[in-house]
């Protein structure tokens, strides 16, 4: 299991994302970033955190350390938003905090050296994991110490919403065009030449074995946790074994990334009201320099 701690202060909620994690303290005297079981994404949000994140550190990436923190809702009586109130007392026992990295800063292409190699590992467990959201727009990268680290992964391993349709989607390529370490020339065939032999049956069994069984109970089709575990590690070792159906082939150049952008924007007036079509979308344009708990979803 993952280190355990006990909430001892709800600091501050962060609304930049639907899933509203806050800034918690804990008895361990650390600061984390919490994901709660309560939210709209549910925990299947954590599960995939919990893979996703234990992986990549396990292959050799930058990931903040992980923690099942034990929330009661009662030392966060005094946030005053009725509907986080509503997600908080729904959250309460084990939820999922990421040590909270002072001072880092949301990722940017151009921000900080990141090589081929580098980037190709990133890119490559994005597209193993099914990870679309990683992007440009919504990078889910931070620069510590001048350093990448990756953050927010529960949107990763979208085969888990629907297991019916999990076993045809083990081959199956995600667009990862708009890759936010797209620009770094990612290589990812190298990054499957020396990840790829390293995601094995134990390796992704010492990972599942970290997800609480509480998170995996009542899994409709499985009848334990330990099944839903091992149906984990059957899609991701069989996928990759599979690398050559899924490996990203290309990445969008800056300027079809800002065509693309122009073309969505259109799309997107031209669904509006006379009166709104002057009205400029800025939906999706990255915040400059923002501070990096004000950007976790």
């Amino acid at each position: 299991m993952l280190d355990q701690v006990t909430a001892v202060r709800y600091v501050d909620p962060l609304r930049a994302g639907g899933s509203v994690p806050g800034v918690v303290e804990t008895d361990d005297l650390g600061t984390y970033v919490v994901k709660f079981t309560g939210a709209a994404q549910g925990r299947k949000a954590l599960v995939a955190e919990v893979i996703v994140g234990e992986l990549a550190r396990r292959l050799g990436l930058r990931v903040p350390e992980l923690r099942l923190v034990d929330f009661d809702p009662a030392v966060a009586a005094d946030e005053p938003d009725t509907e986080i109130q509503d997600m908080l007392r729904a959250s309460g026992g084990l939820n999922l905090g990421m040590d909270l990295l002072p001072g880092a800063r949301d990722y940017r292409p151009g921000m900080v050296p990141v090589d081929s190699a580098e980037a190709g590992r990133v890119v490559w467990l994005d597209a193993l994991t099914g990870n679309v959201d990683r992007t440009v727009h919504n990078p889910n990268l931070v620069v510590w110490h001048g350093r990448v680290w990756l953050i927010d992964n529960g949107a990763a391993l979208i085969f888990h919403h629907r297991w019916a349709g999990a076993e045809a989607a083990v081959g199956k390529r995600y667009d990862l065009s708009a890759h936010a370490l797209g620009s770094s020339a990612p290589d990812v065939r190298l990054a499957d030449e020396d990840l790829g032999p390293l995601v094995t049956v134990p390796l992704l069994e010492e990972v599942l074995a970290l997800v609480p069984d509480e998170w995996l109970a009542d899994e409709p089709g499985f009848d334990s946790a330990d099944a839903v575990r091992r149906a984990y590690v059957t899609h991701l070792a069989a996928r990759a074994v599979l690398s050559e159906q899924w490996l990203p082939e290309g990445f969008a150049t800056p300027e079809q990334l800002r065509e693309a952008e122009l073309r969505r924007a259109a799309r997107t007036r031209a669904g509006r009201p006379a009166w709104l079509q002057e009205v400029p979308d800025l939906h999706g344009k990255p915040a400059v320099e923002t501070v990096w708990e004000h950007h976790f979803e």
